[in-house]
């Protein structure tokens, strides 16, 4: 099997998952992967104290376990958590994977884990329906398109993934994004988000 091959079928996994869990849309929360998780019977921490780890997976005499570093922001998190399940799915006889920063972008089976994330919180299919209809075109694809396009499904596909993803299927140039502050472009676009802050009862 070609590495590519072996990429598309994580694709179709990812695929797989989403319609035998009922996941549809754009929009893949904690919620969502851990309704998956309970239904394959693992188990999900949250640790504190990890440096270089994302996340990890490991199957023990108490079962498999998924763990993921607290400190991951929102999007992170749940494409960490994405990750994470495809070794459970597919690289369960193995000893285990510890998943750091640094060795995701040369390894195929941690490249493998992240197209099935990638795949699994936004489909392609969807992905390039949502910009053909906002007329992106081979090469086109801007960062204020990616903006809208975050804003609108409230994917969470981080902007590093959905950029990424656009340069990869050429609608936009390779480095088109590089310097993008999307955070801030969002803002300029849309305004700053409004928070509710709860109301404190005095203090005793």
């Amino acid at each position: 099997m070609t590495r590519y091959e072996y990429y598309e079928e994580m694709k179709a996994l990812a695929r797989t998952v989403r319609a035998k869990h009922d996941i549809t849309g754009p929009r893949v929360t904690r919620t969502n992967l851990r309704r998956v998780y309970k239904a394959y019977g693992i188990r999900f921490d949250l640790r504190s104290g990890f440096k270089n780890l994302r996340g990890a997976y490991f199957n023990d005499e108490f079962g498999p376990c998924i763990v993921v570093a607290k400190a991951l922001p929102e999007d992170p998190r749940v494409f960490t958590m994405g990750h994470e399940l495809k070794h459970h799915l597919v690289d369960r006889d193995t000893q285990g994977f510890q998943c750091k920063f640094e060795n995701v972008g040369t390894d195929p089976v941690e490249i493998g884990a992240e197209v099935f994330s990638a795949e699994l919180l936004f489909p392609e299919a969807e992905y390039l329906a949502l910009l053909a209809e906002m007329g992106v075109t081979e090469g086109t694809c801007t960062a204020e398109h990616l903006a809208r396009l975050k804003h609108d499904t409230r994917t969470t596909l981080s902007y590093q993934g959905l950029a990424k993803r656009a340069e990869f299927m050429n609608l936009a140039e390779a480095g088109a994004f590089d310097g993008v502050q999307f955070k801030k472009l969002e803002e300029q676009i849309f305004g700053k988000p409004f928070r509710r802050f709860r109301k404190r009862g005095p203090r005793r």
